[in-house]
């Protein structure tokens, strides 16, 4: 038996204390503590203020930073940011002296990244240097504040509880910074022995590459899958505030979901897709060709299995979940489009250049069809990079949603079929309905006033009523 390789998320860590006692050590004594390593968050709303706010968009420090005109604005959205690390160390350590260790932490690391920024305002005021050439490396150096910060806190926490804890720094602090992600993991972890400590690893990692350039604020996931596969983990585990279910609890009811106890990778993909990432998929793809499995528990029911995740086909044909998304149709209409090929090209090569996220697309003789996870602002662009390329065309971009049943097996089960019914007898409509031939999802477009109904509708057929489960035929 080897170590796990456990991540926590930011919702999670602003509970730190309570997991402490439940997750962290619980029942366990002595060599019983050891054998995990633990990659951290930052505590929650951390990063919205580092970065920007995840969901409304409203400027943090980095967003402050780059739209700055009078070299001010950015100097109190670090201060709001120290006074937030701040109260949410004060929040979880019950020591003086953790709390005076944390505050200086803090006060070092965000005096030290302030007179970085200064810095670089100084040499970009010459004509030879831009600042927009360094926003990469402004954003990666503010971001990884939050996770050097909760490490650090969750560490004096343990190591005061009596728990032999390490501070692993990935964060690339006033170290080297031409290093690869490997060698940033390899170089951080020699010399410690989980079996005998506990690691609190940051889920920032500074490299060469730039895990943001590629993930942006996925990029904790993949430092933890990269963790686990070169150290060899048993398992890799997610704690989150919530169980893998069929569904959102607060949408269908806490009572009607099931927890979903064993999927694959597949699911998780989709899952993806949809938005309601279990894992970030380029991490996901790290642990399967690792043959790493990945468990994704609640954190504060520690007894509990949750869900493993693996490459393992299912027995039996069922839907697994039922979710949905808030989209965009994108759809292009030429009259001479049949026949004439490099539409399609043209049509993805504007939404890549404009960072669309394409969810799926339906196309017939003379129209092309995308469904995207975008704004309204960023669809309007692409209309018009799209309509100076085909004056002639129809372009247009429609608010719509999507609902998705979702599973391992879904052959035999008439999802499509059964999945319409159940919204039309739900007093609902559905735009368009699509299902490909790996029978591994099913997605309905429907207006978006329609999708929790919709969801609910679902959920109830094919989960709170579940017909017995058809067995595979070999």
């Amino acid at each position: 038996m080897t170590h796990t390789v456990e991540k926590i998320g930011g919702t999670s860590m602003s509970r730190v204390n309570e997991l402490r006692d439940t997750l962290f050590i619980g029942g366990r004594e002595g060599e019983d503590l050891y054998g995990r390593v633990f990659v951290v968050s930052a505590f929650g709303g951390i990063t919205d203020l580092l970065l920007e706010h995840k969901k409304s968009g409203k400027a943090g420090a980095y967003a402050t930073f780059v739209g700055d005109d009078s070299d001010h604005a950015w100097h109190d959205s670090l201060d709001r940011v120290a006074e937030a690390m701040m109260a949410a160390h004060r929040a979880v350590l019950d020591n003086p002296a953790d709390v005076e260790r944390a505050d200086a932490f803090v006060g070092d690391r965000v005096l030290g990244a302030r007179n970085c920024l200064i810095d670089l305002q100084r040499l970009c005021s010459y004509g030879h240097f831009r600042l927009s050439e360094h926003m990469g490396q402004t954003r990666e150096l503010l971001s990884g504040l939050g996770e050097a910060h909760s490490a650090f806190v969750t560490t004096l926490m343990l190591q005061r509880a009596g728990v032999n804890a390490r501070f692993v720094d990935l964060s690339g602090w006033r170290d080297e910074g031409d290093v690869s992600l490997e060698e940033r993991i390899s170089g951080a972890m020699d010399g410690v022995d989980p079996m005998h400590e506990m690691p609190i690893v940051t889920g920032y990692a500074q490299c060469a590459e730039g895990l943001m350039g590629e993930f942006d604020r996925g990029y904790s996931e993949v430092t933890f899958s990269q963790l686990a596969a070169m150290t060899g983990a048993r398992e890799a585990i997610i704690h989150k505030e919530f169980h893998l279910s069929s569904a959102d609890p607060r949408l269908v009811g806490e009572e009607a979901v099931k927890k979903l106890g064993r999927t694959n990778y597949d699911v998780a993909d989709q899952l993806s897709n949809m938005g309601m990432e279990a894992i970030h998929p380029k991490a996901a793809k790290t642990l399967r060709q690792s043959g790493v499995p990945l468990r994704v528990t609640n954190a504060f029911e520690p007894n509990d299995p949750g869900t493993l995740i693996d490459d393992q086909p299912t027995d039996e044909a069922a839907v697994e979940i039922v979710t949905g998304l808030d989209i965009i149709a994108l759809e292009v209409f030429e009259q001479d489009m049949l026949g004439v090929k490099g539409y399609d090209a043209a049509i993805l090569e504007v939404l890549t250049r404009h960072e669309v996220r394409i969810v799926a697309k339906v196309s017939n003789a003379n129209t092309i069809t995308h469904y995207v996870d975008a704004s309204l602002k960023t669809m309007r662009r692409v209309q018009k990079d799209l309509a100076a390329l085909y004056p002639s065309a129809d372009i247009s971009a429609r608010t719509l949603a999507m609902a998705s049943v979702i599973g391992r097996d879904l052959n035999g089960l008439s999802v499509l079929t059964r999945g319409l019914q159940a919204i039309a007898g739900a007093g609902l409509e559905a735009i368009g309905a699509s299902q490909g031939p790996r029978n591994v999802d099913v997605q309905f477009i429907l207006e978006r006033d329609a999708l929790k109904p919709a969801i609910k509708a679902l959920h109830a057929a094919f989960i709170e009523a579940r017909t017995p489960k058809l067995s595979r035929v070999a």
